[in-house]
């Protein structure tokens, strides 16, 4: 356990990307079996633990603590594990800390009134690095680390590819022995052939304005972008899967599409919400996204569907190596013959000039479709981003002139500064004066030095504070970039904002004179 809460300490106050992974590879290679296997399942979300830890944890302090002293330090921390972990008065020295998969193996075997005894033992013998570590066990590490990052380390670390990696990934299970096994050549890479698990996709490129000009109408085809999500659907060996683009696993979520799948295949495709043909807005997918299970009502008000673009495997063939334009000619056999229910096929966009290719690009926003997609039509399915063979070409973004309202404190380098910033537009109010209600938020687009001006401005303006946010003064402007704006009844604005950035910072612009809900409003395509 000391070795794992070392790593978890050393991750969260490690900004570079490769600094995290150098920790990661060193953690793998001198961690014994299982611990190891643990410690990446909790980086990667998948422990097994279905038990309320942060209540458990709560209850467990009220009678070691005030509960107004905890009540203010949760306030001011911002996370509970982490002040547990700050407040808990230890009381046995000298005792070895447990090994994690100790931790693991006994909570995992545990009833629920053995787990607080447990609990208390190992925090009275760790220290509050230790005890941080915990929070694994509630499955909320915020240490900076995605499931990709972790198994990218694991590659680097072994030399295996990272593509064989994620395909094996969803058919092994925690603490990993035959994953390990495999990836210090102990044993054969584990066979998880014709079973429903992961293919990494292929990405594009954002397209270049040399890169346009440069193509030839003849050797690339193109699609609409629609605004979803992607996703990976597979049925093989009875087992019916839906992944994310990073490989989680979101079958829970849309039993509808899932269950509609034949057998003997893997496809590639968007994740939609529709409303009879129309594709509706993304506000709409959100509502079922990040959930485990979802209810009759929501399958009803929200179908979901999926638009085909590519056929990976039917019937136990791999088709990846085929060129685009053959494994289009299969999807569309299979399609027709399967006719599987909310699936259909992606529209292939005919051009014949650059200049054509761009009018339809020109008019993507008036017919509510995020932007096109070139394919090479003799571009094998490759894993990762190969260069030259897709392209994506996003339509401009809008625009509006925002006020920032509240700021939150970062994670990770950002820790000490305010750099989470929530922003508003104007409306009438009840009185009939002004006033701000929030239409977005952000925490990218300014350089590390602007962070330093706006963490120095929210520091001097705080109105009122709540916790780890700070209510600022209505003064500084943003000019934000968004993709689309939707409808949102979860909002006091009634909107929601799709890829909101901080496009530039208006120090020149009075806060008075920045854009109206009502603008907002008017952006949206109904």
């Amino acid at each position: 356990m000391k070795d794992f809460s070392a790593l978890l300490d050393r991750l969260a106050y490690t900004p570079s990307r490769n600094d995290k992974l150098r920790l990661m590879v060193d953690y793998f290679a001198s961690a014994p079996d299982p611990d190891r296997g643990y410690a990446l399942a909790a980086l990667t979300d998948g422990l097994f633990f279905r038990v309320p830890f942060r209540r458990i944890f709560a209850e467990m302090l009220e009678a070691r603590v005030d509960p107004v002293l905890f009540k203010l330090s949760r306030d001011y921390v911002g996370d509970t594990a982490e002040t547990i972990s700050l407040l808990w008065p230890a009381q046995e020295e000298g005792q070895d800390p447990p090994r994690l998969a100790d931790v693991v193996e006994r909570v995992r075997h545990a009833n629920a009134t053995e787990i607080p005894q447990l609990l208390t033992g190992w925090l009275d013998r760790l220290d509050a690095t230790g005890r941080w570590a915990f929070e694994l066990l509630t499955g909320a590490l915020r240490v900076g680390v995605s499931a990709r990052l972790a198994k990218t380390a694991l590659a680097q670390w072994s030399g295996k590819p990272l593509s064989e990696i994620e395909e094996v990934w969803h058919g092994l299970t925690p603490p990993y022995l035959p994953l390990f096994a495999w990836l210090t050549d102990q044993a054969p890479r584990p066979d998880t052939s014709g079973s429903a698990v992961f293919r990494p996709l292929m990405l594009s490129h954002a397209i270049e304005d040399r890169e346009l000009t440069a193509i030839t109408p003849g050797d690339f085809v193109a699609e609409w972008k629609w605004d979803g999500i992607r996703v990976q659907a597979t049925h093989q060996k009875g087992e019916k899967r839906l992944f994310s683009r990073t490989g989680d696993d979101i079958s829970g979520a849309f039993p509808d599409v899932v269950e509609a799948l034949p057998d003997g295949v893997v496809l590639d495709g968007e994740l939609l919400v529709l409303r009879g043909d129309d594709v509706a807005p993304f506000n709409d997918l959100q509502q079922r996204l990040n959930r485990k299970t979802v209810t009759a009502a929501m399958l009803k008000s929200h179908p979901a569907h999926i638009r085909l673009y590519d056929l990976l495997f039917e019937g136990g063939e791999d088709l990846r190596p085929l060129p685009f334009m053959e494994r289009r000619a299969r999807l569309e056999a299979w399609h027709a013959k399967h006719t599987p229910a909310r699936t259909d096929i992606s529209e292939v966009v005919g051009f014949d000039t650059v200049a054509e290719l761009e009018a339809l690009w020109t008019g993507a926003r008036e017919t509510g479709i995020e932007g096109l997609m070139l394919k090479r039509r003799m571009s094998p399915y490759l894993a990762g981003r190969p260069k030259g063979h897709w392209y994506k070409w996003k339509r401009a973004p809008l625009m509006i002139d925002a006020v920032l309202m509240y700021a939150q404190r970062g994670s990770g380098k950002r820790s000490s500064y305010y750099s989470d910033y929530t922003f508003g537009a104007w409306r009438e109010g009840e009185t009939g004066a002004p006033e701000l209600v929030p239409v977005g938020k952000s925490y990218f687009g300014f350089t590390d030095e602007e962070l330093k001006q706006l963490d120095s401005f929210v520091r001097s303006n705080t109105v009122d504070s709540f916790g780890p946010v700070r209510q600022v003064a209505p003064k500084l402007v943003f000019e934000v970039a968004f993709d689309s704006v939707h409808r949102s009844t979860r909002h006091k604005s009634g909107v929601a904002m799709r890829f909101p950035r901080i496009h530039r910072i208006r120090w020149d612009k009075p806060a008075a004179e920045a854009d109206t809900l009502q603008a907002v409003q008017a952006l949206i395509a109904d």
